[in-house]
């Protein structure tokens, strides 16, 4: 059959079921790539900590699971990208085996003309294309300098909570890892140095392009004053007494955002603060970059009423931001019709009388049109069903990336006999964004210069072995 008339006659019945349903779902699939679950990079043994889970039995010795990703960046070259892990397996005490890192990759998109759908390893400073996850195509997290004020895994004898002992290159090196910090968020400022959006404090952390930190962590002030305490602070914060938090657990910076002049970032909680009367409230704070501080404005973000969570927050513009809002359900749940998976704009010189910016539905995940069926399941339209969706990036006024976090090897999303794999999808939107330019990686001298320290140091590496 000529393709053209196949095309045609898959795009005449998705028009047709579309119409059946009284659905709108105008917003397109036009790129798919994936990358399998069991991905991994050299590194400590990891996962000693960990019980099996969805036929995955731990530890991983010697290597380090790359996924899953809860931030993404653009990379170093056209059409790559930085994706950033989050603490690992899921917690505080499951994770002080797994350091924290930012991968480069490149997606080969499968389209509509074709594509292989797979997603390549690259080298993190060239961008030139690897044959696998080594240790070119990453950067380490590390606090050679001390100065992080709280205690981490790399001063302790064993990790915590058993009588394993730390690695030896781990201690050396002041490798971070998810014992100390659970980063799910991070942007690039003006001058190439990355901030990060930690859960456990919450904090921010500042490093420089190669992940060395260069300064204390900054906690969050309690700007609304809801509940009367000085600071933000959630059960994992190693500075709150027992009981005192104010914040749940895993709801500390999920969203952070950079405007696009460069000058503030934009840290949205995951939660709600435990005091709020609203529980539909989350909160957005704003920090100023030159002073490295937090102006005091804050913004309010209001789930609907069958959000529960954020998953991610990016800009559009000075004023107009991304979100992607969800539900804990999944696709093999037995109540999965529950799920609710959307991203939304937000503009914040848009705000009621109760503090809440102005947001607009931008897609609904969990209704995407497929015309070529390009993830291969048999059907014209395509979902999102995963419990955490948490990576969106703007690649033009009328694309998005997003990237599911699998949370590795835990989720269940699209099987129940294994753990999900990572997909990185294209969406066009039947809408256009008001896209200024972005602050990203490749845009920076300063980074750059910090970027070839990393290329120098792995020619050393080479000549030494």
């Amino acid at each position: 059959m000529d393709h053209r008339l196949f095309t045609a006659r898959r795009l005449v019945a998705l028009a047709c079921a579309l119409a059946a349903t009284g659905v709108h779902a105008a917003n397109t699939l036009t790129g798919f790539a994936l990358l399998p679950a069991n991905t991994f990079a050299p590194g400590p043994t990891s996962g000693q900590l960990t019980a099996p889970s969805n036929g995955v039995t731990p530890p991983y010795v010697n290597q380090q699971p790359v996924q899953g990703f809860s931030a993404v960046l653009n990379g170093p070259v056209a059409g790559s990208y930085f994706v950033m892990p989050d603490n690992g397996f899921g917690n505080i005490a499951n994770s002080p085996d797994y350091l924290l890192r930012m991968y480069a990759v490149a997606p080969q998109w499968r389209t509509a003309s074709g594509g292989s759908g797979t997603v390549t390893p690259l080298h993190y400073v060239t961008g030139a294309p690897q044959p696998s996850f080594n240790t070119s195509t990453f950067i380490q997290l590390r606090d050679p300098d001390q100065r992080l004020g709280f205690n981490l895994v790399a001063n302790q004898t064993n990790y915590p909570g058993s009588s394993i002992p730390v690695d030896p290159q781990l201690k050396a090196n002041r490798w971070l890892t998810g014992g100390d910090l659970d980063i799910e968020a991070v942007r690039q400022d003006r001058n190439g140095n990355l901030w990060f959006g930690d859960e456990f404090g919450p904090f921010l952390v500042k490093t420089d392009a190669t992940g060395k930190v260069l300064r204390s962590e900054i906690a969050l002030p309690n700007s609304t004053g809801t509940g009367g305490a000085p600071l933000v602070q959630s059960p994992q914060n190693p500075y709150v007494a027992p009981g005192q938090n104010n914040l749940r657990g895993s709801n500390g910076f999920e969203g952070l955002a950079i405007d696009t002049s460069g000058n503030k970032l934009y840290t949205l909680l995951e939660g709600p603060l435990i005091p709020d009367a609203d529980q539909k409230r989350l909160i957005i704070n704003e920090f100023d970059l030159a002073t490295e501080a937090y102006t005091g404005r804050t913004f309010g973000y209001k789930l609907d009423p069958k959000g529960t969570n954020i998953g991610d927050m990016t800009a559009i513009n000075d004023h107009e931001f991304l979100v992607i809002e969800r539900n804990g359900i999944q696709g093999t749940q037995p109540n999965a019709a529950d799920m609710f998976k959307k991203v939304y704009k937000i503009d914040l010189n848009k705000v009621d009388a109760n503090g809440f910016a102005e947001k607009t539905e931008v897609v609904d995940l969990l209704n995407i049109a497929d015309p070529n069926d390009l993830n291969g399941d048999g059907r014209l339209t395509f979902d999102f069903p995963f419990v955490t969706i948490e990576d969106v990036l703007v690649v033009d006024a009328h694309t998005l990336l997003v990237i599911n976090d699998n949370n590795y090897p835990g989720n269940g999303g699209r099987t129940t006999v294994g753990p999900d794999n990572t997909e990185f999808i294209l969406v066009s939107l039947d809408q256009r964004l008001a896209v200024a330019p972005i602050p990203e990686p490749e845009t920076y001298a300063l980074m750059l210069a910090g970027l070839g320290a990393l290329g120098v140091a792995a020619r050393r590496r080479r000549r030494q072995g």
